[in-house]
């Protein structure tokens, strides 16, 4: 489990539409929201409170970001969404001004660009959650070429519809040549459970179905390179960025030192993600990518090119479905100066800590 990877990101089909109406931004924020540092994230209410899967649970507890926003009287406000909708949730709070920023994937963040609504990434999402090929237990399947004409569980509008396509792409197939049936990823599993579908494309919840002998995965990206994983990031609206960067760099530091953090605390960091639902087997063996290690999984780098290359396919992806109508431009969705000044503002940290040691 990653930075960014409990997000759950539900964007069904009727959420695109939703979110396909287009609305220019006003750039004019109300006394308000000048006076607040609003977030969505996806919470899980636990023992009587709510809890944030992976970075922002270290967010909201980090002294540094909490004193410093303090100072500024700034108030933090997370807006919690739940993982049955998330990104349909989090751009209808994007074009409704709710929110300033979100913890999301890659495709809804694109199909809201297409809106006219702004948004850039602030922090990229280190190296993305794998994504696997799953086929009931017994099922005779070992490739995707096996499965043409057959049907697929596949969550549309989710950001791993994009390493669907990919993998597709890959061996020369199209969408049409399966039978998509579009099932959220418990549905899906359900529907794989009970055979009543060839294969489901899916998260680490592939792993789940295999320990359960529901299921056996035939293809995962865990030997691939960064470009295969599922991408999330720490988006956050343009006009807000413009016009607080002081506010925007104390939340780059903030994501960055809990990267951080987290590179250096495997065994804990996964401990603490077993809250969440799923066995620290599973957790621990998502994280087993063997083209990466754990502390480049978590790297903070902004790579511009990466990213560019990566969102253009995005793009390509969402305009050939019909997911958008209006092409963008992968570079406007950039903005890599905050995480590097975030990296820089690390390093006397660092250097403390050592001292300290």
């Amino acid at each position: 489990m990653r930075i960014f990877s409990g997000l759950f990101l539900s964007f069904s089909l009727l959420g695109l539409v939703a979110c396909g109406v287009h609305k220019t931004e006003d750039p004019n924020q109300s006394k308000t929201s000048q006076q607040q540092l609003r977030i969505a994230v996806v919470a899980n209410g636990t023992s009587g409170g709510l809890d944030f899967i992976g970075v922002p649970q270290l967010i909201a507890q980090d002294p540094i970001f909490l004193k410093a926003l303090k100072q500024k009287n700034i108030e933090l406000k997370w807006e919690p969404v739940t993982t049955a909708a998330v990104a349909t949730l989090v751009n209808e709070s994007f074009i409704n001004n709710k929110i300033d920023f979100a913890f999301y994937g890659n495709l809804p963040a694109v199909v809201l660009n297409a809106t006219g609504v702004r948004t850039q990434i602030v922090v990229p999402g280190g190296v993305g959650n794998n994504v696997y090929l799953v086929v009931p237990a017994d099922s005779p399947i070992k490739t995707i070429e096996d499965l043409k004409g057959k049907k697929i569980a596949l969550h549309r509008g989710r950001p791993w519809e994009i390493n669907f396509a990919q993998l597709i792409q890959s061996k020369g197939l199209k969408l049409k040549d399966f039978q998509i049936i579009n099932l959220n990823p418990q549905a899906g599993a359900a529907a794989l459970s009970a055979k009543s579908v060839d294969a489901f494309f899916t998260l680490s919840d592939a792993l789940t179905l295999q320990d359960r002998h529901l299921g056996q995965i035939i293809w995962s990206s865990q030997s691939l390179p960064a470009d295969w994983k599922m991408r999330a990031e720490l988006w956050g609206r343009k006009t807000y960025l413009d016009q607080h960067p002081d506010t925007t760099q104390l939340l780059a530091d903030a994501t960055v030192r809990a990267m951080q953090w987290i590179s250096q605390h495997q065994d804990e960091f996964q401990q603490s993600q077993t809250k969440f639902g799923q066995p620290l087997s599973v957790i621990q063996r998502e994280s087993q990518n063997t083209s990466s290690n754990w502390q480049q999984d978590w790297s903070p780098e902004y790579q511009v090119d990466f990213l560019k290359q990566h969102y253009a396919k995005v793009i390509d992806h969402a305009v050939k479905n019909q997911l958008i109508q209006t092409p963008i431009k992968a570079e406007e969705l950039l903005n890599a100066h905050f995480t590097r000044q975030a990296i820089q503002n690390l390093q006397p940290l660092d250097i403390q800590h050592k001292q300290g040691n």
